[in-house]
Parts: structure tokens; C-alpha cells; sequence
């Protein structure tokens, strides 16, 4: 019996259209890390060897500011071509929620790989000095604590990417502005410990074309990899509870929906009090008057039985 080729015809369904999104790909992420590695190599220029040391609060402020910038800009350019991932940790937690497919996973991942080995290479040869923008662990920091911060980072960033690009509301069109500004807040902590890589392409790049120098290399494999896992993780128990149920309204843009005026709510609040406090004082008053009326009706009664005895002891009489 011959296979079924529906399941790899599904499977290659899209096969031009994923090729040509990783094209476009691989040329976002050259130049996504062509200026951020630019900015950290300008802002490290003055460093010797291969290492990057950002030791100084300048240093980490115009690092952090080149990395979540050219994050944004090259990430609205290409989001409506790719997505603007350039990132395979990021395109990790996308295929695991389902909103990339298996092929597309792959060859995305090779094309962010590349992408960053072209940047580190292309500013290599643009620069004199040697290559500063390896990720390294520094400021006392030892491998545990450096798998962790990035994990915590890298989760960061993959919440952010899932809960404003791949949820779909009237916010998505502006998701790279929240994307490259959450990279710029992770990179603020963690560049001086780390290196602020949260993507294992922009650690892999420079990595290649500067002869893996960091022993510790791996630590940029393995806390992005958990950060993937982890951010991908809560987004699921977001969506288990219906986040959108928890604030109801809370994405709307309709003007009915906002609060009502606080004074006119104030003096509602203090008329319904009012009122209340009158109904409380009458209610003793009616009280006493339907009790009255109960006497009454049990003496009426109590009255038609008696009547009605009397007429029977006549009409026996009678008789």
C-alpha cells in the first residue's frame, strides 16, 4: 500500500511562502543586530580584547538604548513580512502556542543563526577596533545566578511578544513599540551581569565570528532556552483563566464603558443613604398601624363567630 502523502503535503503546504518569510527573515535580524552591535560597540570601544564590559552607567544606558531601539525599529519593519522575531527563543514559544509551524520554527532559526553571524561579521569588517560584543558573565556574577537572570529576562520578553503580537486586539499594530521597550528595560538590569543577550542568535553570532572566547558560553543556550519555557508557561495560564474575563471592558474604546462623573456618583450615593434613612425612620409608624389592623379584623371575626352562634340557639329554640 502506497503512503499517504496528505500529511507531508500539509506539512510542505506552504513551503515557498516559509521560504521566503525566512529570506526576509535572516535580512531583519542582520538588521536588528547590525545597530544594536553596532551601539554596544561604539559604547565598549574603548575595551580591549574581545570582551564586552559595560562597567558604567552611561555604557549601560546607551547599550540598552541601541539594543531595545534597533529592536523596535527593525521589528515594525518587518512585522508585517515576518512577524519581526529575530530570535529563536522567541520563535520557540510561538511554534510551542501554535502560531508558527514546524517548518517555519526551523527554518527560522536557521535564518536568525545566520543572520547574526552575517551582523557580528559585516561589523567586524566596518570597525577597526576588535569585536566588544560578546556576552559574557561579569560583576562577580557565576553561572547559576547567569542562567537565571536570563531566563527572567528572556521570559519577560516572550510574555511580552505572546500577550501583544500574538494576541490578536486593537493594540497588536503597535506591538513592536512594547516589545523594543521591554527589551530595553531587561537590558538595563541585566547588561552589566550578563550581557542582556535574552536570544541565543545574538550571543551565537559574535561567538562565531570572534572563536568562541567565553568558556561559558552555554549559559546563553540553556537560560534563554528556560526563559522560552517559562514565558510561554504563564501565557497559558493566562489563557486558561480568560485573562480578558478578569477586567471586563478592559481593551474597549467605547466611551459608555468609562467611569461616571465622581461628584454626580458622590451626590447619587448620598441621596440613596438619605432616602434610606427616611424609609428607616417610617417604617415603625406602619408597622404599628398594620398591627392595629390585624386587631381590628381578629375582633370582626371573633364577632360574626359569636353572631352566628346566637342565630343557631334560636333557631333550636324555635324548634
Amino acid at each position: 500500500m502506497a503512503r499517504s502523502p496528505s500529511r507531508y503535503s500539509t506539512l510542505f503546504s506552504n513551503l515557498g511562502d516559509d521560504c521566503a518569510a525566512a529570506v526576509f527573515e535572516f535580512v531583519g535580524t542582520v538588521c536588528f543586530l547590525l545597530f544594536g552591535l553596532g551601539g554596544i560597540q561604539a559604547a565598549t570601544a574603548e575595551s580591549t580584547g574581545s570582551e564586552q564590559h559595560a562597567s558604567t552607567v552611561a555604557q549601560v544606558l546607551y547599550i540598552s538604548t541601541s539594543m531595545g531601539l534597533s529592536l523596535l525599529i527593525s521589528a515594525w519593519l518587518f512585522y508585517r513580512a515576518t512577524g519581526g522575531l529575530f530570535n529563536p527563543n522567541v520563535t520557540l514559544s510561538l511554534l510551542i502556542v501554535g502560531s508558527l509551524g514546524p517548518v517555519r520554527f526551523v527554518l527560522y532559526c536557521i535564518a536568525q543563526l545566520v543572520g547574526a553571524i552575517a551582523a557580528a561579521a559585516i561589523l567586524r569588517g566596518l570597525t577597526s577596533a576588535p569585536l566588544s560584543v560578546n556576552t559574557v558573565l561579569q560583576g562577580g556574577t557565576n553561572r547559576a545566578q547567569g542562567v537565571f537572570i536570563e531566563m527572567f529576562i528572556t521570559a519577560a520578553l516572550v510574555i511580552a511578544v505572546l500577550m501583544l503580537a500574538a494576541e490578536k486586539h486593537q493594540a497588536t499594530p503597535f506591538a513592536p513599540v512594547g516589545i523594543g521597550l521591554t527589551l530595553f528595560v531587561c537590558e538595563l538590569f541585566a547588561v552589566y551581569y550578563t550581557g542582556g543577550a535574552m536570544n541565543t542568535a545574538r550571543s551565537f553570532g559574535p561567538a562565531v565570528v570572534t572563536g568562541f572566547p567565553d568558556p561559558n558560553h552555554w549559559v546563553y543556550w540553556v537560560g534563554p532556552f528556560l526563559g522560552s519555557l517559562l514565558g510561554t508557561t504563564i501565557y497559558t495560564l493566562l489563557k486558561h483563566y480568560r485573562y480578558w474575563t478578569l477586567v471586563p471592558d478592559q481593551a474597549t474604546s467605547d466611551p459608555k464603558k468609562s467611569p461616571d462623573d465622581p461628584l454626580l456618583t458622590v451626590k447619587n450615593t448620598l441621596t440613596s443613604n438619605r432616602d434610606a434613612d427616611d424609609a428607616a425612620f417610617a417604617e415603625p409608624t406602619g408597622g404599628a398601624e398594620s398591627s392595629q389592623n390585624v386587631i381590628e379584623v381578629g375582633q370582626n371575626h371573633a364577632s360574626a363567630s359569636s353572631n352566628g352562634q346566637e342565630s343557631r340557639r334560636l333557631n333550636d329554640s324555635a324548634v
